[in-house]
């Protein structure tokens, strides 16, 4: 059903990328009704507009809070073409048909940005512009609805191309959107008002990039953001389903050590597992003693590192095979070097990035938690001894690795290496057993490492066999009705033992 546009209503907020449509919507002869700023920069361009309080016969009033909430508005808007009685209606008040609706937002998100202000933030709430766009777009069998300045140059060319007709597919297509764009500014005002006890799951994120495919090559994937606000990629292809989700678990990781650039931490990522990281005087040195820790592992990991990659870096780097490497500043030298492979993605951080919640697809519905944040919230020293000063910088580095661990989970570190881990075991057992046999494979001696735990131990096994492969102390959140078992045999031994109080678990 094509539709010849004749009269356009026009009142937005940015008018940037607008003329070329005012100018187009002139030369095909149409009418156009305009309000305020909009009106303005209408008439500045030499272009014939009319103000729409010719319609109304009321001024804008209330600070401009009440400008185009009147029946000779809405009813041009609202009026169906095919209904008589609308018709007469519109006939009989002298309600000018409507065809096309240009109206976008005041930006609501962008003020609450900048300032905590909230009478300036109230003002931004916009009430003609959302019912307007809403009207329209329900009306969209007559109408046009351009609800974003986004849209301009799609409406400007097919203004063009088909001489100011337009065509069901495309007024719907058009509508649809604008449904979109009210609901996100909807969302974005209630989250405002609502930060806690909310009555409904509300989220809305916009920015949709299709992926290739999901987690499997037979699964669909969709990522909803804008992966600009955190990063710049300097090279490499499109970020996949799987890199992004590893990604993730990368940027969390680095940023329990983000206040630390005098000390180079680096970390190997899979599955988002760790399966590398250390912390030395350098990221040269970083790198090395990561990558040792589980050199079979690293293949075709993601790579983070929370300081600048020289060149010496990226000559090392260079020589194995990974997906992608994060940081926040690349010496050119290096990235010469790391740029020789086209498809190798590279991403400079541009800030430490944390999650305030967390959320989970769930049965029929969505789980949503707080991030867990924070190392420990206690240090009880419970064992046979304290902790030297060199056991308590590991066993601090420890529990933060081992908190982005899949449990249960374990990790053994030495002078701020993870030499072995166990993670996404059944029991805890199991995964000591697989911290074990990792830091055996690659040749670790065990002898001074110490142990982190994501929960406590059930039994005294864990701690029995840690000590016979010569780890001398532990840290775990305790809470267990058996922790006594533990305490006891550390004290007997004469091992160092720290009950956090602050259980990690990630599933």
């Amino acid at each position: 059903m094509t539709k010849k546009i004749q009269s356009a209503l026009i009142s937005v907020f940015y008018k940037d990328g607008l003329e070329p449509v005012v100018q187009q919507l002139h030369k095909l002869g149409i009418t156009i009704y305009s309000t305020g700023g909009t009106q303005a920069f209408i008439e500045k361009l030499g272009i014939p507009v009319t103000p729409v309080e010719n319609l109304t016969t009321y001024p804008s009033i209330l600070g401009g809070r009440v400008k185009t909430l009147h029946p000779s508005v809405f009813g041009g808007i609202l009026g169906r073409r095919d209904n008589e009685t609308d018709l007469q209606e519109m006939k009989q008040y002298n309600i000018p048909e409507i065809d096309l609706v240009i109206v976008d937002l005041y930006p609501f998100e962008e003020t609450v940005a900048f300032t905590s202000e909230e009478k300036l933030i109230i003002e931004k709430i916009d009430i003609g512009g959302p019912s307007m766009i809403r009207g329209a777009a329900k009306n969209f069998r007559d109408l046009v609805v351009i609800a974003a300045k986004s849209e301009y140059a799609a409406l400007e060319q097919m203004l063009r191309e088909q001489e100011g007709t337009t065509n069901i597919e495309q007024r719907r297509a058009f509508a649809a959107k604008a449904f979109e764009i009210v609901a996100h500014y909807d969302v974005a005002i209630a989250k405002y008002f609502n930060t806690e006890n909310a009555l409904y799951f509300v989220e809305s994120i916009p920015h949709p990039k299709t992926m290739r495919y999901g987690e499997n090559p037979h699964q669909t994937g969709v990522f909803y953001g804008n992966l600009d606000e955190l990063f710049n990629q300097l090279n490499g292809k499109e970020l996949s389903y799987n890199n992004l989700v590893d990604v993730d678990a990368a940027v969390q990781l680095i940023n329990e050590f983000a206040g630390d650039a005098t000390n180079p931490v680096f970390a190997i990522i899979k599955h988002t597992n760790v399966c590398g990281i250390a912390s030395r005087d350098s990221a040269k040195g970083a790198w090395d003693a990561a990558l040792a820790g589980d050199p079979e592992s690293a293949f075709g990991g993601v790579l983070v590192c929370n300081g600048t990659i020289d060149k010496a870096t990226a000559e090392a780097i260079n020589e194995i095979f990974f997906e992608v490497l994060i940081a926040p500043s690349f010496n050119e030298d290096a990235l010469t070097i790391l740029k020789s492979k086209k498809n190798r993605i590279l991403l400079q951080q541009k800030a430490p990035f944390r999650k305030a919640k967390e959320y989970k697809s769930v049965l029929n519905g969505v789980l949503m938690q707080g991030a867990d944040e924070g190392n420990y919230i206690d240090w009880k020293e419970v064992g046979g001894r304290d902790t030297s000063a060199a056991e308590k910088a590991d066993l601090e580095f420890a529990n933060l690795v081992c908190k982005h661990l899949k449990s249960n989970a374990i990790a053994l570190v030495k002078n701020k290496q993870l030499i072995g881990k166990g993670c996404g075991q059944t029991s805890r057992i199991d995964s000591l057993r697989q911290a074990i046999e990792k830091a055996g494979q690659f040749k670790f001696d065990l002898t001074g490492a110490v142990l982190a735990s994501d929960a406590f131990f059930p039994f005294n096994d864990c701690v029995q066999m840690s000590h016979a492969a010569g780890i001398t102390a532990f840290i775990q959140p305790g809470g267990s009705v058996r922790d006594k078992d533990s305490i006891e045999y550390c004290q007997q031994n004469k091992l160092a033992m720290v009950m956090t109080g602050m259980r990690h678990f990630k599933h």
